[in-house]
């Protein structure tokens, strides 16, 4: 029949079409420059180590998850209660950060726990509540929700709910968290915004290995249920010299990592080094002088640190890898706004993730790499 015939004509099309497509994929320079396997892996920033810091003692070469088990061991050296729990933590976990501590203290204090969040999460809860200092590992922080109930019903509220007569403070969950290149919608989410409207806990996340033993265990020696968001892309590729003793960096402190004049900048996580990135490029392409701030805690966050920039240079940009639609960003906007309406000279931007899934082949498309967010900073500076 005619409908037929048109629709037959129209599927060929489509497939010549898509035949023309990966023809001319494959004959792309941008996809025949590199192996597969490089490209799939290509960090969208570049790290630059800090200097080592000199106020804690001797340092060592660490890179982040080298830190974070560095954390861990002090912690079951110094504290006989501590424990750390969760998916396959007694063999050194998915990423190694607890590796070797079975070993050296036994598997009472260093143990698995079945595949279940919510388990690792409640059993937590009722260990601190006892007065242990519970350490829970959630395999990635795609898996967190199943807990999200016993962490923002249970954990955050017990010191409420009880008149302070109960409390599982000494509660700290850590995760492997962000985007990895490849990792798609279970292996590279931002959840960090969902527990931000529960008061309660505090959420913290590092960018680098100093700032990954310092603010760990500060979390863990807080008298509040902490999560520990930890940017798994910088496990491996992230490595500074750190301090091999014990030392604590304040939560809720946010860091001004570069000061300026014309624009602040503020971050968290890997992101911190994509804007570190995008100020230089400002500096060198447009004159621009800005201030980059890592927020470091994201709740309860620094207020003082990011509005006194802001009254300073008029103007802010932050940026996460999380959909920008009720985005912890948005928080920082209305905050920054009330507090800092007369002192801004342009509307305050947000380049976030898109609202949607986070996809797997389209990542690199998905994330505010430093091109998104220096082309939010031309719109800002041409106000």
């Amino acid at each position: 029949t005619m409908n037929q015939s048109k629709t037959i004509s129209r599927l060929w099309s489509c497939l010549k079409i898509y035949s023309l497509g990966l023809t001319l994929l494959k004959l792309s320079p941008a996809c025949t420059a590199k192996p597969q396997a490089q490209r799939r892996h290509a960090a969208h920033f570049t790290y630059h180590p800090e200097p080592a810091p000199s106020q804690y003692g001797p340092t060592q070469k660490m890179n982040l998850f080298q830190s974070v088990t560095s954390a861990l061991d002090n912690t079951l050296a110094g504290d006989p209660t501590a424990v750390i729990f969760g998916e396959d933590v007694a063999f050194g976990g998915v990423f190694r950060c607890t590796v070797g501590l079975r070993d050296k203290y036994g598997k009472d204090r260093v143990f698995n726990t079945p595949l279940c969040e919510q388990g690792i999460v409640g059993f937590g809860i009722g260990a601190a509540a006892a007065g242990a200092t519970a350490i829970a590992e959630i395999q990635f922080a795609d898996y967190i929700y199943p807990a999200f109930d016993q962490i923002v019903n249970e954990a955050a509220k017990y010191r409420y709910r009880s008149g302070n007569m109960f409390d599982c403070g000494k509660l700290t969950i850590r995760s492997p968290w962000g985007c990895v290149g490849h990792g798609s919608i279970y292996h590279s989410q931002c959840p960090e915004a969902f527990f931000t409207h529960c008061p309660g806990i505090k959420i913290v996340v590092p960018r680098g290995p100093v700032q990954a033993k310092g603010l760990l265990l500060s979390c863990i020696a807080d008298q509040n249920p902490c999560i520990f968001f930890e940017p798994k892309i910088l496990y491996r590729a992230a490595v500074e010299q750190v301090p091999t003793e014990a030392y604590q960096i304040p939560l809720s402190q946010a860091e001004v990592l570069q000061e300026g004049s014309d624009l602040t900048l503020v971050a968290w996580g890997t992101q911190v080094h994509v804007l570190r990135e995008v100020a230089a490029m400002a500096q060198e392409k447009l004159g621009v002088s800005c201030e980059l701030i890592d927020l470091q805690t994201i709740l309860p966050w620094d207020t003082e640190t990011v509005c006194k920039s802001v009254v300073k240079t008029g103007r802010l940009l932050i940026s996460h890898e999380a959909p920008v639609t009720g985005g912890f960003a948005a928080e920082i906007s209305s905050t920054v706004q009330e507090e800092c309406f007369l002192n801004l000279e342009a509307p305050i931007s947000r380049v976030c993730g898109y609202d949607t899934p986070f996809p797997h082949i389209f990542e690199p498309f998905y994330i505010p790499d430093k091109w998104k967010c220096f082309e939010a900073v031309k719109r800002m500076i041409n106000y």
